[in-house]
């Protein structure tokens, strides 16, 4: 496959509002070294995390990303899905060719931290350009999946953090699940992966956007409406803020929360009383293990659910998406096209 010499991109320049991404038309095409793939980005959906960095939001206004200190200028774009174009030395196992994703946060552990991951978009290049680097052992083949290009570009991020609050939330058959966030991008996920299981779902959103639930026959409570007490065996919560103390005790003595988000704030109180004397567990979930997102792998190839897609643009409109995702314009999910791509 014939590769260019550059490409077009979105460089974060430094932490802070839409100003701060500046699209490029010249920028060097990437060559894989040992252990590494050329991706050509065919879709990459647009995620809160990728504000989030864009502001500082990881390190509490400091210059952080995920898992630390980010270099700049940076490509972001922590959603991918591509075709492999180019194999670095000693990569076995991937073809030319074949149609790819890659989990957000790649577990690089360490003797230090055993669950140290990196990010594509934080601390390496990611997919808001027409060609990006990933090592080959994060790498998953979706080729056989009838979902288009567009839609499992929507998935990785969004998906994969689902996919995991409900592993390790223990979600199964028959379970009564409460999911806040109901029409954004992980709260959605969330809603038709647990439906996936076989669990009795309820999905708390804005009214207005709760279209795509009630498509799927699943019971819909208002975004400012509190929850049933004690009528829950799992939480499933990205909004946090106001209401946590509420969502703790909507679950049944015995009951699992977890959390992978914040869009309504990181701070919230609570009693703890309700907590120990409910025998309630807490999971925070961030580190994906491989064989997490080789789970959801599974189901995007067999084409087990659809991703709910509300708009597409093409990658030099950025900021628009961006804002578009803030505002929770939409539910469900949003997605850039590269220039050039086929998707």
């Amino acid at each position: 496959m014939t590769v260019p010499a550059t490409m077009s991109c979105v460089q974060l320049t430094r932490h802070g509002g839409p100003e701060a991404l500046v699209w490029r038309d010249d920028i060097p095409v990437p060559r894989p070294k040992a252990g590494e793939v050329l991706v050509r980005v065919l879709a990459a959906g647009v995620n809160m995390t990728d504000i989030n960095t864009r502001i500082g939001w990881y390190g509490e206004g400091r210059a952080a990303g995920w898992s630390g200190q980010m270099g700049f200028p940076r490509i972001q774009g922590s959603d991918m899905c591509g075709r492999i174009v180019a194999l670095g030395d000693g990569v076995e196992g991937l073809d030319l060719g074949a149609r790819v994703i890659c989990p957000t946060n790649q577990h690089e552990p360490t003797a230090e931290n055993p669950i140290a991951f990196v990010s594509i978009g934080s601390e390496f290049d990611g997919a808001f350009a027409q060609y990006c680097l990933v090592a080959a052992r994060h790498l998953h083949d979706v080729s056989a999946s009838a979902l288009t290009d567009i839609e499992i570009g929507a998935m990785p991020c969004a998906y994969g953090t689902a996919h995991n609050l409900l592993t390790r939330a223990h979600v199964a058959v028959g379970e009564r699940v409460l999911v806040t966030g109901a029409s954004g991008g992980v709260g959605l996920a969330a809603v038709q992966l647990a439906v996936l299981r076989g669990a009795e779902v309820t999905g708390q959103c804005s009214l207005a956007k709760s279209a795509p639930l009630r498509a799927m026959n699943v019971a819909v409570l208002g975004r400012d409406s509190e929850p049933p007490a004690r009528s829950f065996d799992v939480v499933i919560d990205v909004v946090g803020g106001d209401g946590w103390q509420a969502r703790l005790d909507a679950l049944r003595p015995g009951g699992r929360y977890a959390t992978s988000g914040a869009v309504a704030g990181p701070m919230v109180t609570g009693d703890l009383r309700r907590v120990y004397l409910n025998d309630l567990t807490i999971y925070g979930a961030t580190h994906q293990p491989r064989e997490v997102f080789a789970g959801l792998v599974t189901i995007i190839n067999a084409a087990r659910l659809r991703p709910v897609v509300s708009q597409t643009y093409p990658m030099r409109d950025i900021a628009r998406a961006q804002a578009d995702l803030a505002a929770g314009r939409y539910p469900g999910k949003l997605v850039l096209i590269p220039s050039e791509s086929d998707a």
